[in-house]
């Protein structure tokens, strides 16, 4: 969270993680394009040699001031090959929110797994950890043929009951969804945090 006194502004770091190709890159792209230009920023890309680091930033405008602040939100993905370890721990600082993108795939279980558990421990290096942080599961490639049912990856990775939602971000199927809901959950725990009653 960093207050922009000048502008008047309130910027909220939303964070996608998860294995690497998941569809991290895919959600930011779609949301990027199907936001009005007037209200977002630029797309930085880093390019690695499996997928691309994203960033941009954008005004939410439906919501309620908090503190009189104007909410506008960037939004990250990470690396999700393993020898970018360092990369995702620096972009993972200051998150107020995380997206974990995990791959339906059969094969890529074990994948999820280890992702999960490198998000907690790099959380744990912040003082924070995902029992507390507000974060939301999204279950992508459900359009695939060898997918794993919901309920599994509910047993195998939402050990902490969070919101989840399928998708197929290549359609844009669930994207908009999953942005909603870790928003609507980092609005609530600022607020919490603030001690200003959440709007209704």
């Amino acid at each position: 969270m960093f207050i922009h006194w000048e502008k008047n502004e309130i910027y909220l770091k939303i964070v996608y993680y998860g294995p690497g190709l998941s569809g991290k890159t895919t959600n930011l792209e779609w949301i990027y394009h199907h936001i009005d230009p007037r209200h977002r920023g630029e797309m930085v890309s880093l390019k690695t040699m499996e997928e691309r680091t994203l960033f941009f930033d954008f005004m939410q405008i439906h919501l309620p001031p908090l503190k009189g602040k104007k909410p506008r939100f960037s939004l990250y993905t990470v690396p999700g090959q393993k020898y970018y370890a360092a990369s995702r721990r620096i972009i993972l600082n200051g998150a107020d929110g995380i997206v974990f993108v995990a791959d339906s795939q059969k094969d890529r279980l074990m994948d999820n797994l280890d992702s999960l558990l490198d998000l907690e421990q790099n959380l744990i290096r912040y003082g924070r950890s995902l029992e507390e942080i507000p974060w939301v599961l999204q279950y992508n490639k459900r359009d695939l043929p060898n997918i794993l049912p919901v309920e599994t990856l509910q047993e195998k990775l939402n050990f902490h009951g969070v919101p989840y939602f399928e998708s197929v971000a290549t359609e844009g199927i669930g994207v908009s969804s999953t942005l909603k809901a870790i928003i609507e959950r980092v609005m609530i725990d600022i607020e919490r945090r603030w001690h200003v009653p959440a709007e209704r």
